[in-house]
Order: C-alpha cells, then sequence, then structure tokens
C-alpha cells in the first residue's frame, strides 16, 4: 500500500528538537531554538494498534509508554510485545485452542507512570481500550492511585487505531505545550471522530471471549452469515449479516467508503487492520484509497495480538477518523507506516 503525505514525520521531528543538547554540544548556527520539553507523557496499551517502529521514536524518550496485554494460549501466558506472539497466536487459532486475554497488571501501569515521574514529566494522561471490552482501564487506575505524579486515566470508548488516533492527538497536544486537561481534550475530540468496521470470518473467537452473545455466534456458524460488527458506546455490536465472506468484505469496504463520502476525502484518515491475511488488508486498502484519492491518509497495519485473540484469524478492520484541521498540528500519517 503506498501511504500518503507523511505529515506525521512532522511530529517526529518537532519532538527530536525538544531533544536535551548532549553536554557541550552547541546548537548549529541556523537552528532556531524550539519550544519547551513537553510536560505531559502519554500512557496507553498495546490494543491502540499503534505501529511497533513508530512507537520505539517516542519511547526512548519518555514521550509515549504502550504497556502490552497479556494473551493467553493454553496454560502459557505471553506479553502482547512478545516478537514471537504472532506466530504462536496463529497456530493456536488455526488449530482451534484456547487463546484468551487478560488485563495488564496494576503494578505495569505504576511502573508506568514512576517512569514519567523519573524523566521528569508533570503529569500523565493515560488512554485505554473501552472498559465494555476490557478490565484496562481499572487496572490503570489502580496503577495511578499508587503514585505521587498526577494521572488521568482515560477510557477511550473504542479499540484499535480508534483509540490509536485518540493517543496521537494527545501526543501532538502535548508536544505543543498543552496541560493536562487540554490534552484529555485532544485524545476525546480524536475518539469521538473515528468510526470502527470490521469483519470476521468466525464469531466463535468472539463468543468465546464474552464479546457476543451466544446467540449470535450460533447463528453465524448455522447459516453461515458472515457479520459485519462495529463498536458503539465502547461494545461490539453487529451492523448487517452477510451471506458470504467475499460479500461481506465488499460490504465492509461500502459501509467505509459511505462514511469517507460523508465526511470528505480531505476531511477524512482511515487505518486498515488484518491479522493473519495481510494480502487482503493491503487490497481493501488500496481499494479505498484510489476511490478516496484525496484521503488525508491511509495506514496498514497488523491488529494486535491482545484483539486478533478475539477476532479470530483473516479479520479485517476499517477505521474511519477525522483528519486534524492543519496537518502540522496531529499526526495523520505515519512515516514508517506501509507493512506493519
Amino acid at each position: 500500500m503506498t501511504t500518503k503525505t507523511p505529515a506525521g514525520a512532522w511530529l517526529l521531528q518537532h519532538l527530536q528538537r525538544l531533544l536535551p543538547k548532549t553536554i557541550g554540544q552547541t546548537p548549529d548556527a541556523d537552528e532556531t531554538p524550539g519550544p519547551p520539553r513537553p510536560a505531559i507523557a502519554i500512557v496507553t496499551d498495546s490494543a491502540a494498534a499503534l505501529p511497533p517502529e513508530w512507537v520505539l521514536k517516542f519511547a526512548e524518550n519518555g514521550y509515549l509508554n504502550v504497556v502490552p496485554m497479556p494473551v493467553i494460549i493454553g496454560e502459557n501466558v505471553y506479553s502482547d510485545d512478545d516478537a514471537e506472539l504472532e506466530t504462536h497466536i496463529s497456530l493456536a487459532l488455526a488449530a482451534g485452542k484456547s487463546v484468551k486475554t487478560s488485563r495488564p497488571s496494576p503494578g505495569q501501569f505504576e511502573r508506568a507512570y514512576k517512569a514519567a515521574a523519573d524523566a521528569g514529566f508533570d503529569a500523565v494522561v493515560s488512554l485505554h481500550i473501552s472498559t465494555k471490552l476490557s478490565g484496562t482501564f481499572d487496572a490503570a487506575q489502580i496503577g495511578a492511585d499508587r503514585v505521587q505524579i498526577p494521572v488521568h486515566v482515560v477510557d477511550s470508548g473504542t479499540v484499535g487505531m480508534g483509540q490509536g488516533r485518540g493517543v496521537q492527538a494527545a501526543l501532538s497536544a502535548a508536544a505543543h505545550g498543552a496541560g493536562a486537561d487540554e490534552v484529555v481534550a485532544a485524545a476525546h475530540a480524536a475518539v469521538v471522530g473515528t468510526s470502527v468496521y470490521f469483519y470476521v470470518p468466525s464469531l466463535e473467537q468472539l463468543r468465546r471471549g464474552g464479546r457476543i452473545s451466544m446467540a449470535s455466534s450460533w447463528l453465524g456458524t448455522v447459516l453461515d452469515i458472515k457479520p459485519i460488527l462495529g463498536i458503539r458506546d465502547g461494545a461490539v455490536v453487529p451492523l448487517e449479516k452477510v451471506r458470504s465472506a467475499a460479500r461481506a468484505i465488499a460490504r465492509l469496504e461500502a459501509l467505509a467508503a459511505g462514511n469517507i463520502a460523508a465526511r470528505g476525502d480531505e476531511a477524512t484518515q482511515i487505518s486498515v487492520h488484518y491479522f493473519g491475511n495481510e494480502i487482503q488488508g493491503r487490497k481493501l486498502g488500496d481499494s479505498l484509497a484510489v476511490r478516496f484519492p484525496g484521503l488525508a491518509a491511509v495506514t496498514l497495519t497488523r491488529l494486535p495480538a491482545v484483539l486478533a485473540a478475539h477476532a479470530g484469524l483473516g479479520v479485517l478492520v476499517v477505521v474511519v477518523a477525522d483528519a486534524p484541521a492543519a496537518p502540522d498540528i496531529q499526526n495523520p500519517d505515519y512515516p514508517l507506516a506501509g507493512l506493519h
């Protein structure tokens, strides 16, 4: 997939200018002093589906900390940042083995917040997966109660790059010197402007994880109905039922296209997630990019294992979001987006 204009490179360059100079190093003659270092650190969880290479650019300086969520395969517990987890979970799902998830421990969040305090930040904004899908928010709140630095724990009410767009907006606001309340407001505004649509070949994993009812799972299996699902008010909801996989994927694209058309190309950015079916994900993203050449950003990322554990192999997700009013303020695209 060809990504759109890398406006997100601005945020990366902007934050790099905020880094303290090495002792004894003098600024270049033509270099103008940058704004003060951000006072607010951002913490999130791995359900935000941010590309790992992009995260590292900000994590190494403490601006962003992504707490990994555990995945349980049989009797083994893996961290969502385990390099081998994609293989383990793919094999387990293909074999029909039990794959479960859990929230991170309060101690993981406590350590993340203490790290921000030790790095000299004034406060933390901690944005997480919907409380209707995970207990992560509660674990983060417990961790926040154990530290001295002020922590604002926020329920994104969504997942994937719906949540990720909120993280990007929060990071951008903090980079511009916003206070904690303003950072929270920026994250909320970005999340509200997102819509999440997804297709799963089987409802079994969602049923096992308690994300849908037994009746819905049985209906999809017995009648071979392929549902289009969405996130509404923080929960997974059925949108449409289609008779075949090909029709379901076509309908997924149509729903996303209708949303994009209503917003307008240039006012919209999209993210496509996949797991175990990169070619399908790339094809879907390319098709939408051709239909709407004015899109502010188009990105393709693998769905995090913690979400794939519930959605299963072959999942396709489209996240439609508002593009920022000014491309040099927020981060509508990844300089490293593409094959993640």
